[in-house]
């Protein structure tokens, strides 16, 4: 049977049953797109509490609406479910699991493991696996595709299977999921021109690669963009500090050049998994094949010293009050990865509030998203700041600038600030900034 025709008109007809394993910040996004053009997906995920939390409109995920995702589930569009059961019904399998790093800085593909083992349990002809999980450059085709062919099934004759890099930007509202072009990458020529019939029902533009190690190298290469050009004004920012020089004022100016240069911003370290995370897959990658990769590894280095060079900081302005670091009471403001986006993931603020409690300062913390953290040696409430209890810290230090905070009134209640995300243009009295 020509299973590759069969497939594209059960996609062209929104006949295509979809399964997306993973409803994390990648997956809940995509089974939202994919509903709202009529096909039916399956939501699988390991997580009991988070299918819980979809059944009962409970929001999680900041892009999405719980109610629109309540109301998919009550139209029986939408099933979430930790049964893997469903695969086997599957037309389309989405792999959109964590990735993370080991503590010792290599690669832990488990989730994916887990993932292709429970596919190919399922497998059957006539379906389509798409990996979007970020991974080194020859995962799909060495390690979930021999998984695959386990089941005695081949790919391109009998199944499909590609990697489409994920391109979500959490909280970024001018740029969401339909608007972002995505970069698919098949095994065979069939596997991609299936993939690219799928994500273009719900996506503007979908851009053919030759190759999964195409598609997996795009997506390291444009987080390794970042990570370096993040760290190369992170240390414009130490330098300038060094120079008695505005690093803010210093960004606007070089971004009036209209080639040649775009802006990044300093900041008190990067979190989440893409900037961090990603390309320390790359340099793994080329560690294995003899290739030591200096910028990316010296890139990483620089982010990670941030939250230590904040918290330096921090002691020398109380130094310059007449304030013992030990005993000093401190606000933290933010404490979530991003602004605006509920995601604790390799937060320096969490490294920044470690490095205090090790000296003995009296930490306190704020964040609208976050009731209460208990992260390793981290256990502390959230404080209010209604009142007058701003008048109590010796100094504020704005780690995240979430949009729904006052910082105007903060820095009329607050004695001092250090601002590490430029939420101040202006200059004040009490406010130093990174």
């Amino acid at each position: 049977m020509d299973w590759e025709k069969i497939l594209r008109n059960r996609i062209l007809k929104k006949q295509a049953k979809i399964c997306i394993i993973g409803l994390g910040y990648v997956g809940l996004p995509l089974a939202v797109a994919f509903n709202r053009k009529g096909f039916f997906v399956w939501g699988l995920d390991n997580n009991p509490r988070r299918i819980n939390n979809l059944n009962k409109g409970i929001r999680y995920i900041v892009d999405i609406d719980p109610k629109e995702v309540l109301k998919n589930i009550k139209q029986k569009k939408f099933f979430p479910t930790t049964q893997a059961k469903v695969l086997k019904e599957s037309d389309v399998i989405i792999i959109c699991v964590p990735t993370p790093l080991r503590k010792v800085k290599i690669p832990d593909i488990s989730y994916i493991l887990k993932a292709a083992k429970d596919a190919k349990k399922y497998l059957r002809k006539g379906q389509l696996i798409i990996l979007e999980s970020t991974s080194f450059p020859t995962t799909t085709r060495t390690i979930v595709l021999p998984i695959l062919k386990q089941s005695g099934l081949k790919e391109e004759k009998d199944f499909f299977l590609c990697f489409s890099p994920e391109r979500v930007n959490p909280g970024d509202r001018e740029h969401p999921l339909i608007k972002i072009p995505k970069i698919v990458g098949g095994l065979s020529p069939k596997s991609t021109k299936i993939a690219n019939c799928l994500y273009s029902k719900i996506i503007n533009k979908v851009y053919n690669v030759s190759s999964p190690e195409v598609a997996e190298s795009c997506k390291l290469l444009e987080n390794t963009f970042r990570l370096v050009n993040i760290a190369l004004v992170n240390e414009f920012a130490v330098v300038a500090h060094k120079l008695g020089i505005n690093v803010w004022e210093v960004v606007e100016a070089a971004k009036t050049k209209p080639f040649g240069y775009m802006p990044f911003y300093p900041g008190p370290g990067v979190g989440g998994h893409c900037i961090p995370d990603d390309p320390v897959y790359l340099s793994w990658k080329a560690k294995k094949l003899g290739f030591k990769t200096k910028m990316i590894d010296l890139a990483s280095y620089m982010n990670h010293f941030m939250p230590r060079y904040v918290f330096c900081r921090i002691k020398d302005i109380l130094d310059q009050k007449k304030v013992l670091l030990r005993g000093a009471k401190i606000l933290i403001m933010g404490v979530t990865y991003k602004k605006d986006v509920k995601d604790l993931r390799e937060s320096p603020a969490l490294d920044i509030i470690e490095l205090l409690q090790k000296q003995n300062a009296r930490v306190s913390f704020y964040d609208p998203l976050i009731p209460f953290l208990k992260i390793n040696a981290i256990n502390l409430k959230r404080i209010s700041l209604a009142g007058k209890s701003l008048n109590k810290f010796d100094c504020v230090v704005i780690i995240t600038d979430n949009s729904n905070v006052d910082y105007m009134s903060l820095r009329k209640k607050a004695k001092f600030i250090f601002d590490t995300r430029n939420v101040y243009k202006k200059d004040y009295n009490n406010v130093i900034r990174l």
